[in-house]
């Protein structure tokens, strides 16, 4: 999930009207990876490549077809996928002070549409909340047709483990994926409803770097609607694709200092490319920004910055190489 879900992707859920984007019916793999990560991290987690929608050739026929199609085909499929990237960007935002990050997921599905699945990543400045400075992703969803497209439905649980214990968070999402000839449309939501992670327990950063709670034990929930789009070309192993989101949350910041909508309100958006040289290899670039000024994010200071001082919410191209099976 490279745009996936903090990680829709809320994931690998990843891109959500995505980071982490995608198509779902092979998607409901390809999104709970990201786990609707939103990007290059992706996916959130949900488009993140869209798995580079996928090889558009037609595959050769093999000479054993006949005896593979008397062969009974198993109700479980796993699939999973292994990143690394630049910088991992949530929702726009870095949660790896705009350094690499090493990510991970695998998926369980099964023939009904039914599937779960994990997605992992390491953190490092805004996103670090203690413990092995680690995000780990359970997700659990289903995947059905609708009309011509594809409806999935499902909940994400964003933990750390060994971190704080008020970081913890659950957040519901659906998307609704189909295509257009060789363009993959997805629009989605994700609803985090009312839970102390999201609260606004600190109205500002130096009430957060303080440790004062301004409200402490507050509860808030947190929207976000995403729109992703890729398109194949046609005769060749790339893939342009692009992802729209909206927050809406809590302006202040949480009981550890950071927030999923750092300013209340913003969007993101994400233009970039995917090339897919062999089967299973994914080679992405986009170019990942906000709405978020550094005006609009001073009060969170010093938390809304890298240890360098530089804002984590900025235009940046985000590279990653992905490996799937």
């Amino acid at each position: 999930m490279s745009y996936m879900l903090r990680g829709l992707s809320a994931a690998s859920l990843a891109v959500c009207l995505a980071y982490a984007a995608p198509a779902f019916a092979a998607e409901a793999g390809d999104d709970a990876d990201s786990s609707a990560r939103d990007t290059a991290g992706p996916v959130d987690a949900a488009s993140a490549a869209d798995a580079s929608s996928a090889e558009r050739a037609i595959a050769p026929v093999a000479l054993d077809a006949s005896r593979a199609e008397d062969e009974p085909s198993s109700p479980i499929t796993v699939s999973g996928s292994a990143t690394l990237t630049s910088d991992y960007r949530f929702r726009g935002v870095s949660q790896s002070d705009e350094g690499l990050a090493v990510q991970g997921g695998i998926t369980i599905s099964h023939e009904s549409g039914f599937y779960v699945g994990t997605w992992g990543s390491n953190l490092a400045g805004w996103g670090t909340f203690g413990g092995t400075n680690m995000e780990l992703d359970l997700i659990a969803g289903f995947a059905f047709p609708v009309g011509e497209g594809t409806l999935d439905t499902g909940v994400v649980w964003y933990m750390y483990p060994s971190g704080a214990d008020t970081t913890d968070f659950a957040e519901l999402y659906a998307k609704l994926s189909g295509d257009i000839g060789p363009l993959s449309l997805t629009a989605g939501v994700a609803y985090a409803p009312q839970q102390e992670a999201l609260g606004k327990v600190y109205l500002t950063g130096a009430a957060a770097a303080a440790g004062i709670p301004d409200n402490p034990g507050d509860k808030e929930d947190n929207l976000y609607l995403s729109g992703d789009a890729v398109y194949g070309i046609a005769d060749t192993p790339v893939s342009l694709k692009a992802h729209i989101g909206y927050s809406d949350g809590n302006a202040g910041l949480g009981p550890n200092g950071t927030s999923i909508a750092p300013t209340g309100t913003y969007f993101d958006w994400l233009l970039g490319v995917d090339v897919s040289p062999i089967e299973g290899l994914t080679l992405s670039a986009a170019y990942v920004d906000t709405d978020i000024s550094a005006a609009d994010g001073a009060y969170l200071l010093p938390n809304f910055a890298t240890l360098s001082g530089k804002q984590i919410a900025d235009a940046t191209v985000v590279f990653s190489i992905t490996a799937s099976f």
